[in-house]
């Protein structure tokens, strides 16, 4: 969705989480729209939303990273960034819309239905899902030059045959 990146290149410096409606028994943190989330994968979601990892973060997050605490696990948590954004009104929360997927790959059974979807997207639309020369291209990011030249050593493969296609378009 190049629309969707480039309007989200333009805002403002706050931190953004993009939220997805999901089966409540699925892994993900919960939101609570206009209250922090409470709990990390809780076993009684209060409701089918859930933060599934898609951040856009402003430069500030790497100075605020520094300052985080390991959580109880010994590790540093995200949420503990999205809380600080949370505590300085700097969070905002949008739900995706039905043109997107969260594909979860934290389990091998997930990871082989993820790997399922995206190879039948791609065979009946023709489309490669999520490739970052293309959307480079289309985002004005590379030129067609540019991408030519990505694309010239590795014209014998496929992905190489698909961004030689948008090459000659």
């Amino acid at each position: 969705k190049v629309n969707f990146l480039n309007r989200v290149e333009k805002e403002d410096q706050g931190m953004r989480a993009r939220d997805l409606f999901i089966e409540p028994e699925e892994a993900a943190e919960e939101v609570e729209i206009q209250k922090p989330p409470k709990e990390k994968k809780p076993k009684s979601p209060k409701s089918n939303y859930a933060v599934v990892g898609l951040y856009f973060y402003p430069n500030s997050v790497v100075e605020i990273a520094k300052k985080i605490s390991p959580s109880n696990r010994g590790e540093l948590e995200i949420t503990s960034i999205n809380q600080f954004y949370l505590k300085n009104k700097q969070l905002k929360v949008e739900i995706l819309d039905d043109d997107f997927t969260w594909l979860d790959s934290g389990t091998h059974e997930s990871m082989l239905e993820a790997s399922n979807y995206i190879h039948t997207i791609e065979k009946r639309k023709g489309l490669k899902v999520a490739c970052i020369e293309e959307i480079a291209y289309l985002l004005g990011y590379i030129s067609k030059t540019d991408l030519m030249k990505i694309a010239e050593p590795i014209q014998n493969n496929p992905y190489g045959k698909y961004l030689m296609e948008k090459v000659l378009k």
